[in-house]
């Protein structure tokens, strides 16, 4: 089976296709640029500030707008079957196509974006370790006209919901009626309660604190200096120290699911574990009416 891929890779590099990439998951900005004429690559930016894409973007990057495009735009839900395969093929999207979702704030909605990909089923799907911020530090090729590409033919499968944590399944672990490892992954100052969300965000909700039972491993410690993800390694130490160590299922929640995206293609696809997102995150649950809540600051909500 090695010899059989090595000869693959050897072929693609003859050919001019895909370069060998240095992992399942994740490619370099290095990797990136040698790759970003190649056919097959799709580039998808996936940002959260509004207009950087339209300022400058990687060369041959389609725009993905988080808030319209990978969710449903009437209620609080994902995207549609239907619509993310618009959406893929309006891309230029095919079957056979390797695709690099990056973008700002750490790759935060890169990941989220990954996320969708996987309840999808779409397979060959990477980040660009470092995301947007990493490639412009490296004063890497920039373009600000965007090219339309060919409609692609990819189909998508039928939702898989064992990549999404609900309501409810957060609920058991907050009652101690299931044995799963829940990771909250906000700042120190939400988990305690201290604030009820970082500052100038819009999706709030009127009780402060954590699920009882979660651990806080905020999600920047799973990054370096630079962004990019941390060694196997290493992120195995960060998490096992807080007792998340793939010997049982875990679920990630932040305040939309954004961050906790991030944090779910740690544990994931870097260190394997049997992870679920849980999107409805601390806006969902803090305004939840009757369910368990852990508030060690005792910050109460003024209606204001």
């Amino acid at each position: 089976m090695k010899i059989i891929k090595s000869l693959l890779i050897a072929g693609s590099l003859l050919l001019g296709t895909v370069h060998a990439a240095p992992n399942d998951f994740l490619v370099s900005t290095d990797w990136l640029e040698k790759n970003i004429s190649n056919p097959k690559v799709k580039l998808i930016e996936v940002s959260v500030n509004p207009g950087v894409f339209e300022r400058a973007h990687i060369p041959g990057a389609i725009n993905f707008e988080w808030h319209t495009d990978l969710v449903d735009t009437v209620r609080r839900d994902i995207v549609s079957q239907q619509n993310f395969e618009t959406l893929l093929r309006k891309a230029g999207i095919n079957n056979d196509s390797t695709i690099i979702l990056y973008g700002d704030t750490n790759n935060w909605f890169a990941a989220w974006g990954a996320w969708v990909f996987d309840i999808y089923g779409v397979k060959d799907v990477k980040l660009l370790d470092g995301g947007r911020k990493k490639w412009e530090t490296e004063n890497r090729p920039l373009v600000a006209v965007t090219k339309i590409p060919n409609v692609g033919n990819i189909k998508v499968s039928v939702a898989n919901t064992a990549l999404r944590a609900r309501l409810s399944d957060v609920v058991a672990v907050a009652e101690k009626k299931s044995n799963i490892a829940l990771v909250d992954i906000r700042s120190a100052d939400e988990y305690s309660g201290k604030v009820f969300a970082p500052a100038g965000v819009q999706e709030l909700a009127v009780r402060a604190g954590h699920v009882p039972g979660a651990t806080n491993v905020p999600w920047g410690q799973a990054v370096a200096a630079d962004g990019t993800f941390k060694s196997v390694d290493e992120l195995k130490k960060i998490y096992a120290a807080a007792g998340v160590d793939g010997s049982k299922p875990v679920i990630t929640y932040c305040r939309i699911g954004e961050r906790s995206s991030h944090t779910w293609f740690a544990l994931k696809k870097l260190l394997g574990y049997d992870v679920r997102n849980y999107d409805g995150s601390w806006t969902e649950y803090g305004n939840a009416v009757g369910v368990p809540v852990s508030n060690p600051a005792g910050t109460v909500w003024g209606g204001k």
